[in-house]
């Protein structure tokens, strides 16, 4: 079996050992899907340290709406940011790259940064049933510049290219995110018509 095949055959299956500690809480929003987790911290350890002595860390974000077969795709939706600290200012500054366009928000702290983040992949539910059972998976890998260099022009990272970076043996010291997921039906989920999901 080629590098592939196996790592595609891998997708059907969590990458990681089940029973992680991370919590995936979902709101839904109008028709939209929005995510936060309470335990997660990836603007700490190694990569904190690593920020305030003036590297940027990068990471690549994935938020994916499966079938109940867990493997088949409904609609994903991507990130890639940049991260930076400011150090007379002890603040943070990150950069979600485009297309179709950069944005950026400055002076966070690092939980700010974590929640903007993971404000920014959120999953439009048009067309999908109340009770159409699905597994929604978030998944966070760091990326390097080349990598970045890379991708940066792409609206979105490849199965290949974010498999590839999943599957890479994380720099000593760097964390190693198992994906987190969660089986859902839209019907369980109380629905705010208020937000900036509402369409119409």
């Amino acid at each position: 079996m080629s590098r592939r095949s196996w790592l595609l055959a891998g997708l059907a299956t969590p990458l990681f050992p089940a029973g992680a500690a991370e919590t995936l809480d979902v709101k839904y929003d109008g028709d939209t899907l929005r995510i936060a987790l309470p335990t997660l911290h990836f603007v700490s350890g190694r990569l904190l340290e690593r920020l305030k002595d003036g590297a940027s860390v990068a990471y690549l974000a994935q938020l994916s709406m499966l079938q109940d077969d867990r493997a088949t795709p409904i609609r994903k939706r991507q990130g890639k940011f940049v991260v930076s600290y400011a150090l007379w200012e002890e603040k943070f500054s990150v950069t979600q790259l485009g297309p179709p366009a950069a944005r950026t928000a400055e002076g966070l702290s690092a939980a700010a940064v974590e929640t903007w983040c993971l404000d920014s992949l959120d999953i439009n539910t048009l067309g999908i049933g109340p009770d159409q059972p699905f597994w929604l998976r978030f998944e966070l890998a760091t990326a390097d510049q080349k990598d970045l260099a890379h991708i940066s022009d792409k609206p979105f990272v490849s199965l290949w290219d974010f498999v590839d970076l999943l599957s890479r043996k994380p720099k000593a010291g760097e964390p190693r995110w198992p994906p987190v997921e969660r089986h859902l039906r839209l019907s369980e989920l109380p629905r705010s018509t208020a937000g900036r999901g509402r369409i119409g």
